[in-house]
């Protein structure tokens, strides 16, 4: 009974005295828990996918068509604000200009307003009318100088445009800018229509432009609805409001709407943004509490992928994978582990009456001969080698095993199984929803450019009206280029094309070369950066022009919009222009692919732009969309060409393929984290210690052994340094003898 108590003791003292972190168990134990979390996982998001979540990919389209508008409309309403200021403070001078005046200089330049006008805000008088009549109550409700107290103009200076509801129902915006000169301050007045954005609507889109309150004040396409649609989208729009938005997104709400119905059947998929201003970000006309509201008619298709039993099948191959993979790293090189430790331990304690056992595999089998040998020596052996137990797999092999069967599960997921093909039935309302976006992308850029044209043609009347004086042209050109981000240059050219006044960079207006005539021109056609400019004559300048050059990133930032995919800005010979800031281009550049070349073509033979799947081993949608034939940029003849991967798309297919994807890089990542974990802790301290352990055992007693970690290899170094320790005396002990025969 005694022997058996002692017995239990000894084993208790062992089993406290091994290492209980660290080791071969935790890389181990973590494999097998991250294996089962992977099958588990493939089991979740391998399930069947629903036809329904085409309506996904639908909805967020229609979100980003109300987003594009949404900034165009802000945008364009921004446009209007600060053109009527700057026009206003280019009239500024000691003695005032008559109103008159004004008025005929500001429609030679701008023709967007449907009318101008210029009022006495303190006795309300109009001094001078162009175009429909202006409700001047409305102007002078609010306004400081109607009172009279602010007589130069300050407060009505910065007055942001406002919002009127005429008797006839239209919605008019009205901005208001002050004209200094003289004693007596003046208001300069415009009026413009509050249109819908630049988006060609067609017969199944419905496109509205509602206020805070969900009132529609613009609208454009079939009636569906509008009212209620417009009240539900501002009630959403509301709740999301509080958000902050995210860097580099829509700055104001957005999101997008399902409307009800049976499956099958048509429904109302309806996107929804705020005309707003991101934080720290001035926006007259993101104070207005605008929104664009766009609904298109859908039909849902209600058939499904099928990957539950894919899922679940792989799932269960792992699992089964996984033990195996367990129970073979348990048995050869845990357990082995282990023993070793308990046999190292015996002989450094000095219980030498049993032989080491033996082991399988090369490493436990070196150290395990080595350790038989070493106890031999404490009984009075020889040292000897123990190259010849060598023999089995090694260690390192069967984690390379593991590794190999795991990955034989992870890589056909990654790279073959449910690939969703060139085959994937890609709604048709995607592919217009491209050609619209695209559209709206192109009338962007070409109102843009327009603009910058009329900033520079009312810079041509200043300079005209200065009468060419060095000093004052420059003064005015260092305005324009400090308050114009969209030029890189802005300067004068005299009737031979000679540089007389410039502000900003170089000028790249072809030295020795006459101006070109009122317009926006491109100045090369190769090199590093493309050269745009816009020309306009002075009046009565004897062939004077102001010049301003487009910025390269001003063009970049025009085609960059989200959800689009890749955007190029090409010329007439299908040269890159501009592409968008997420994957970068070179300038002057071919279109990548002859399909784009081809729809160019095509586009350009069709006014309204045209958009088409292209089949291929990576299927896209891509759309182009031409200029239209108006205004100061006619002659360019650009397009806007753009090309969406459908992989991108959230269509089931693709996001059964992604899911999949997912689930065997999670199997890889799995099994090389843990068996690099096992190989680096474990397998390459225990090839070392199969050498150290030789060594030892060849008759190396000064080597002192010492531990790397706190885990069962470290305590096999430590029982190896102690049983070192334990032979080297008696080698000397030996060896002194035989000194003195």
């Amino acid at each position: 009974m005694s022997a058996s108590r002692g017995s239990r003791r000894r084993k208790a003292r062992r089993r406290a005295d091994m290492p209980l972190l660290g080791g071969a168990r935790p890389p181990i134990a973590a494999l097998l828990a991250l294996l089962l979390a992977v099958a588990g996982a493939t089991a979740l998001v391998l399930g069947d996918r629903d036809r329904a979540s085409l309506d996904a990919a639908v909805l967020t389209s229609q979100q980003h068509v109300a987003e594009d508008g949404a900034l165009s409309l802000r945008a364009s309403l921004d446009e209007s604000a600060t053109d009527l200021q700057r026009a206003a403070a280019l009239f500024t001078g000691p003695e005032p200009v008559p109103a008159d005046t004004v008025l005929d200089k500001l429609g030679k330049v701008y023709n967007k307003w449907r009318g101008t006008a210029v009022i006495d805000p303190v006795g309300g008088t109009l001094l001078a009318a162009r175009g429909e009549n202006i409700p001047l109550a409305t102007v002078l409700k609010g306004v400081p100088e109607a009172k009279g107290d602010d007589k130069d103009g300050k407060a009505a200076f910065g007055l942001g445009p406002r919002l009127v509801k005429l008797r006839s129902g239209e919605t008019r915006m009205l901005v208001v800018a002050a004209l200094r000169g003289g004693d007596r301050p003046r208001l300069l007045v415009a009026s413009g229509t509050l249109n819908v954005p630049g988006i060609s609507s067609g017969e199944d889109r419905t496109l509205l432009v509602v206020d805070s309150a969900g009132t529609v004040l613009a609208s454009d396409g079939p009636s569906v609805a509008r009212k209620s649609w417009a009240e539900k989208a501002r009630k959403t729009a509301a709740a999301d409001s509080a958000k902050t938005p995210e860097p580099g997104g829509h700055p104001g709400a957005s999101g997008h709407l399902m409307g009800g119905g049976k499956r099958g059947e048509e429904r109302t998929a309806v996107g929804y943004a705020a005309a707003g201003r991101a934080p720290g970000e001035t926006s007259a006309a993101g104070a207005l509490g605008l929104s664009v509201i766009t609904s298109v008619e859908v039909t849902e298709d209600i058939s499904a992928v099928r990957t539950q039993a894919f899922g679940l099948a792989a799932a269960g191959i792992l699992l089964a994978l996984a033990l195996v993979v367990g129970w073979v790293l348990l048995r050869t090189v845990q357990r082995p582990l282990l023993q070793l430790y308990l046999e190292s331990r015996r002989l450094s304690r000095g219980e030498l009456d049993r032989p080491v056992r033996q082991f399988r595999g090369r490493e436990p089998a070196r150290i395990g001969a080595a350790l038989e040998s070493l106890r031999k020596q404490r009984l009075g052996g020889r040292p000897t080698r123990t190259g010849r137990a060598r023999g089995g797999f090694g260690t390192r092999g069967t984690v390379i095993v593991c590794a190999a069967v795991l990955l034989a599960w992870s890589a056909p997921l990654l790279f073959l199984l449910n690939r969703a093909g060139s085959t994937v039935t890609v709604p048709q309302q995607l592919v217009e929803d491209q050609r619209r976006r695209t559209d709206t992308a192109a009338d962007r850029v070409r109102k843009a450019l327009n603009e910058g044209w009329a900033d520079v043609a009312s810079v041509a009347q200043i300079v005209g009206a200065g009468g060419g004086k060095d000093g004052a042209d420059k003064a005015v050109l260092e305005t324009t280029l400090r308050e114009h981000s969209r030029y890189r240059s802005v300067y004068v050219l005299d009737g031979d094309g000679k540089v007389l006044s410039r502000a900003g960079d170089s000028p790249r207006h072809p030295g020795g070369k006459k101006p070109h005539p009122d317009s926006v021109v491109q100045l090369n056609t190769s090199g590093k950066e493309p050269a745009v400019a816009a020309y306009a004559a002075v009046p009565g300048g004897k062939g004077r022009t102001v010049v301003g050059e487009y910025d390269t990133q001003f063009l970049i930032s025009l085609v960059t919009r989200p959800g689009l995919g890749q955007v190029w800005l090409v010329d007439k010979k299908h040269r890159i222009i501009a592409a968008d800031r997420a994957h970068g281009y070179r300038a002057f550049a071919k279109l990548p692919g002859r399909h784009l070349n081809d729809l160019a073509v095509s586009a350009r033979r069709d006014a309204d732009g045209t958009a088409i799947l292209h089949r291929s081993r990576n299927s896209s949608i891509a759309a182009a969309a031409p200029f239209s034939d108006n205004g100061a940029v006619k002659g360019l003849d650009w397009q806007v060409i753009s090309a969406q991967p459908a992989a991108w798309l959230e269509l089931p297919e693709y996001t059964a393929e992604r899911h999949t994807m997912l689930a065997g890089l999670l199997g890889v990542t799995a099994a090389v984290a843990c068996l690099g974990w096992l190989h680096i802790i474990v397998i390459r301290p225990l090839r070392n210690l199969a050498d150290q352990a030789e060594a030892l055992a060849g008759g190396d007693r000064k080597t002192v052994l010492f531990p790397q970690h706190h885990d069962e290899v470290g305590a096999v170094v430590r029982n190896l340094e102690l049983i070192r320790q334990q032979l080297r005396p008696a080698t000397g002990a030996s060896a002194k003898p035989a000194g003195r025969n």
